[in-house]
């Protein structure tokens, strides 16, 4: 059994109590072939996947960029001539993240649980007069703790989608104004094994309802995921492209608030049984950059290729997909702009 393999089950391990616990039938997931396949997979690397590109010329912005995938994401993709925008939830943060980054870079504060920071953030950015060719929202959190909420919102789904939702929508206009724009959500397996089994529980967005933190990273990431599908949708017959992307289980600090025991146990093994941030990133990096994916747009990616995943689930779910639009542009009033040709 080589690395790529033991990856795979070890993940499969991992989900399989969750699976159990949402009441959903097993997932089951696949390549799938109507997309362009490529020959990297669990244990390819960021810079692997974009050897031989030059993005000079090209502008990219990546939330999160201070730790963990969002670093790596940033440091491939300036290594390969990209001036990158990172973003971080202070200036000290991301200042100190670009600074330690060969190439160009330019740090930005970016606090997704305040929509008027997302606001800012966007501004700040147009201020640059640039276009927006890769655009990765990378950052998230992951809580194990008590329901907390933000502006009356869930935390853990205001800061995952309703922040990027919002950053998205503002920064549109540059990504439109690039030859070929491509946005690329991180998203989780978490969307199919821990999200609620009835989808998006929108009665339950502003903590109306009984509070599971494990559930509530579930339907964030499946709201990445339908985010994608709808944004995808929306910008049929433009140059914008729109993909969601599972990193994989990654050796990062996004569970540092887990109980001592998990955080132990992942401290001791995560070696083992996940990947390397380098390996992590590979994906988002993927499918920002591969020349191959020209065009492609409304897909979901696992390991560098497009999946299908059957078996229990919501993340095609475009009925879903357009509901969670609407409560975001609810939740989102006065915060957003009019899209010209949406």
């Amino acid at each position: 059994m080589d690395r790529r393999q033991f990856l795979y089950g070890a993940t499969a391990l991992a989900a399989a109590p969750m699976i159990v616990s949402c009441g959903a039938d097993r997932p089951v997931v696949t390549i799938d072939n109507s997309y362009p396949v490529s020959n990297f997979g669990a244990t390819s690397t960021a810079e692997e996947v974009t050897l031989g590109l030059d993005l000079t010329g090209k502008t990219a912005l990546v939330t999160g960029c201070n730790s963990g995938l969002g670093l790596e994401t940033m440091r491939v993709l300036a290594m390969r001539g990209a001036h990158v925008i990172g973003t971080g939830r202070t200036l000290e943060k991301a200042s100190k993240a670009c600074s330690g980054v060969p190439g160009r870079t330019t740090p930005v504060v970016l606090e997704l649980s305040s929509l008027q920071s997302v606001v800012e953030c966007a501004d700040t950015v147009a201020g640059l007069g640039l276009p927006i060719d890769i655009l990765v929202c990378n950052a998230g959190i992951n809580t194990f703790g008590e329901l907390e909420l933000v502006n009356g919102v869930e935390k853990i789904f205001a800061i995952n989608h309703l922040g990027h939702f919002v950053l998205v929508n503002r920064l549109m206009p540059l990504v439109k104004q690039a030859q070929a724009g491509r946005i690329i959500n991180v998203g989780s397996r978490s969307a199919y094994v821990q999200a609620p089994a009835v989808g998006i529980d929108f009665d339950n967005l502003r903590g109306e309802g009984l509070f599971d933190s494990q559930e509530a990273y579930g339907r964030s990431k499946l709201a990445n995921a339908l985010f994608s599908l709808e944004l995808a949708a929306r910008l049929e017959g433009s140059s914008v492209t729109s993909n969601v992307i599972h990193p994989g289980l990654v050796k990062t600090n996004i569970a540092r608030t887990a109980p001592i025991v998990l955080r132990k146990g992942f401290d001791w093994f995560g070696d083992l049984i996940a990947k390397t941030p380098e390996e992590g990133a590979a994906t988002q990096v993927y499918v920002a950059t591969n020349p191959a994916l020209k065009g492609v747009s409304g897909a979901y990616f696992e390991d560098c290729n497009a999946v299908t995943v059957d078996g229990g689930n919501h993340i095609f779910d475009k009925s879903m997909a357009e509901r969670l639009w609407a409560i975001g542009e609810e939740m989102a009033q006065g915060y957003l702009i009019t899209i010209e040709g949406e």
